[in-house]
Order: structure tokens, then C-alpha cells, then sequence
């Protein structure tokens, strides 16, 4: 199947990582159905990218936290445009704090946002792709603080391990149906959601003596939905630049 023809949706496109996941995967001549809530600014730049490479792309606007919305949105994009070859569960958000002094909204919201987004997003789609009878792949960006846990993030730490459970667990259940599920993990990435405190912070704890850029996370990203990455599901790939 021509690249072109294979449709990869991404949650969380008009910033950072997931911004990055879209442009890389269009410049690699996917088509891209990208899922924003608010921003618009990089509505622009990526049609214009789209355009420039020939390949298609959808733009979704709804908050992943929402399951009706989320599910109408996704249907109709399905209806008219057919089942996505690829899914990267991408978005999320922060809301950090001593867990003593951590509100229960504040726990609430990212556990919606971070969690519960993986059904509100997979659900819907999942049964399209089965009925493709075609090969696909699932990627959801969890981190390493789901991994190993991090100080001031329990509600973040929480719903990213929540995630790579999920996806395992997913993955057990659609490997007869030839579709892989898999989590990458990234460390510190240069986006809006770390502050220049976090970065000096954490640089010492890290091999490579430096933070990641969102493109390495779309690289990893791009790989897991290659043909080179067929025989791998269930796993987690941890793009952190070796933080010990």
C-alpha cells in the first residue's frame, strides 16, 4: 500500500510533539488527519505542507477529554474518508503538584485528558481498521514518567502508566487482526510544557547531557509505522536520551 493511501490520525497536532508527528509523517508522504481543540496558528503551515508534498490531510477539531464529541467527530471523518492505517495518541496535559496539595480537579482533568482519551479516541476507530482487513498500528505517547514515576506528577504519572497498560493489553487483543500497538515514552522534549527550571534540572540526569527535540519523538513514531516495524507490538520505547 503507497503511503499516500495510508491514513495515519494524530491527537494533539497544533503543538509540539504532535505538531512535529504531523509534519513528519506528511514530508514521508502519509495523509494525516490531524485533531486540534483550540490553537489554529498551525492550520496554515500544515496545509500548506500538505499540499506541497500531494498527500491529504483532515483537520479535527474537538477535545479529546469529550467522548461525544470526540466519537461524532471521528465517525464522520471515517464515513467520508475511510478507516485510519495508523493512530497516535498523542495528546495530554500537565498539571503538577505535590500530591498533599494537588486539587481534585487538577487530578480529574488529567486523568480525562491523559487516560481516558485513549478510549474516547481508539474506541470509535478500532473496529473500522479490524474490518479493513488491512495490516495497522496504534501508537500511544505515554512518557517516562509513567515509567518510573517523577515528584509532583502522581496524576500525570498516573494516567501515562495507565496508558502503556492499556496498549499492552490492546495489543494481546489485535495481534490476530495483524494490527501492532505500541507506547513511546519520551523524557524531556523542547516544547511549551517544559519550563527553562525543569531543563537545567533535569540535563545532569540525562546520558546524553542534553533534552530531546519533538522531531526525535516523531522519528520514533515514524518508525513504529513503517513495514520495518511489523514484527514489534506490545512494547515500549523510551526516547529519553538515557535518563538514570
Amino acid at each position: 500500500m503507497d503511503k499516500k493511501e495510508k491514513r495515519i490520525l494524530i491527537t494533539g497536532a497544533s503543538r509540539g510533539i504532535g505538531n512535529a508527528i504531523a509534519r513528519t509523517l506528511i514530508e514521508e508522504g502519509y495523509s494525516v488527519a490531524a485533531c486540534y481543540h483550540t490553537s489554529q496558528s498551525f492550520i496554515e503551515p500544515l496545509q500548506k505542507l500538505a499540499e506541497a508534498k500531494g498527500v491529504n490531510l483532515q483537520l479535527l477539531q474537538f477535545d479529546v477529554s469529550n467522548r461525544d464529541a470526540a466519537r461524532a467527530a471521528l465517525e464522520e471523518d471515517i464515513t467520508q474518508h475511510g478507516a485510519y492505517y495508523g493512530v497516535v495518541c498523542n495528546a495530554g496535559i500537565t498539571k503538577d503538584a505535590p500530591f498533599p496539595g494537588m486539587s481534585a480537579e487538577d487530578w480529574d482533568s488529567v486523568l480525562r485528558t491523559n487516560l481516558d482519551s485513549f478510549y474516547n479516541i481508539v474506541h470509535p476507530v478500532v473496529m473500522p481498521m479490524i474490518q479493513s482487513r488491512k495490516p495497522g498500528r496504534i501508537i500511544v505517547v505515554s512518557s517516562v514518567s509513567g515509567v518510573t514515576g517523577n515528584r509532583g506528577q502522581t496524576n500525570y504519572s498516573a494516567a501515562k502508566a495507565g496508558l502503556i497498560g492499556a496498549a499492552k493489553s490492546l495489543a494481546v487483543e489485535l495481534g490476530k487482526r495483524n494490527i501492532t500497538v505500541n507506547c513511546i515514552a519520551p523524557g524531556v522534549i523542547e516544547t511549551d510544557m517544559v519550563s527553562q527550571e525543569i531543563i537545567d534540572y533535569v540535563k545532569p540526569m540525562i546520558a546524553l547531557k542534553r533534552i530531546g527535540k519533538p522531531e526525535e519523538v516523531a522519528a520514533a513514531v515514524s518508525f513504529f509505522l513503517s513495514e520495518q516495524a511489523s514484527y514489534i507490538t506490545k512494547q515500549v520505547l523510551c526516547v529519553d536520551g538515557g535518563m538514570v
